[in-house]
């Protein structure tokens, strides 16, 4: 088959282009970033070079594919001006125009856990209204991936578990279902190899743990068997989140994202739905990795 896919070779995007491209079929990879070219051919795809917000660009990156994936690109959320709801929007906006004009009738859209959900879900409302632009395409074929919480999320608490030796948000009580970019990238390889539906949504996570057991498999791979996860209070998350410099909005939808991990909100329609066989990187795998970066 001939596949398209957007992402450039990102936690997903390489290891997908990786598993695609030994399996025989011919992979088009865009990227804005006109040094990854290189490092596309060298994985045995064809580099796209050029904008998400180029319209015409991705319509002829699209034309003449079996198979399209398509993902919005992530944003810096110290940019104090970002709209990160208009960023998905756009985006969205811009797949659809360039599926319908180029022909494309089978896409896989990573989306997220909530992904579902209208309302009070935070940040992944953009992923939401994605959905909804794609699914308003008629006579299309679309899967939605939707993974749950990342392992690399946790880099986000480096500095925190460095200076203060804990981890502290406001959500863990409960369980986190945390999944790998590996696991990801090979629940997208199944679902281009099999039948495709016309609409489909899959769940992908790879273990579910609440936030001490997350501590204590991270803790003993940093030799620090008493780290803790602290839960604190969505208005101490909030001020923490904006004293480090994030967008006050993007802050408070982050906030607002794991207040609805901690009750359970988030999770309704995973829990419903959640795969019958979890991916196969586990936490401890990715706490070797997360230890060799927090020691550098």
């Amino acid at each position: 088959m001939k596949i398209t896919l957007t992402g450039s070779l990102g936690h997903i995007g390489k290891p997908l282009t990786e598993q695609l491209v030994q399996k025989g079929h011919a992979v088009n990879v865009i990227s804005s970033n006109p040094e990854k070219q290189k490092d596309i051919a060298l994985l045995g795809a064809t580099a796209e070079i050029g904008s998400m917000h180029d319209v015409d660009f991705l319509t002829a990156s699209f034309r003449g594919a079996d198979v399209v994936y398509t993902m919005v690109p992530p944003a810096d959320y110290f940019d104090q001006k970002l709209d990160l709801l208009a960023h998905y929007q756009k985006i969205g906006t811009n797949y659809a125009a360039a599926i319908q004009q180029s022909g494309v009738k089978r896409i896989i859209n990573l989306s997220t856990i909530g992904g579902e959900m209208e309302k009070g879900s935070g940040i992944l409302i953009g992923a939401h209204r994605v959905e909804e632009i794609l699914n308003g395409l008629p006579d299309i074929n679309i899967t939605h991936i939707r993974p749950t919480s990342f392992y690399y999320n946790l880099y986000s608490y480096a500095d925190m578990i460095k200076q203060a030796g804990r981890i502290e948000t406001n959500y863990g009580d409960t369980k986190i279902p945390w999944v790998s970019p590996l696991d990801i990238a090979s629940a997208i390889a199944d679902e281009i190899a099999s039948a495709s539906q016309y609409r489909k949504v899959r769940y992908v996570a790879s273990e579910e743990l609440t936030g001490p057991e997350t501590a204590k498999i991270l803790g003993a791979v940093l030799g620090n068997p008493d780290l803790q996860w602290k839960v604190i209070s969505d208005e101490d998350a909030l001020n923490g989140l904006e004293g480090i410099g994030i967008n006050p909005k993007i802050a408070a939808g982050l906030v607002e994202m794991y207040a609805a991990l901690q009750s359970g909100f988030l999770a309704q329609d995973y829990n419903r739905n959640k795969p019958a066989i979890l991916g196969k990187t586990k936490l401890e795998d990715f706490a070797k990795e997360f230890a060799l970066v927090l020691n550098k």
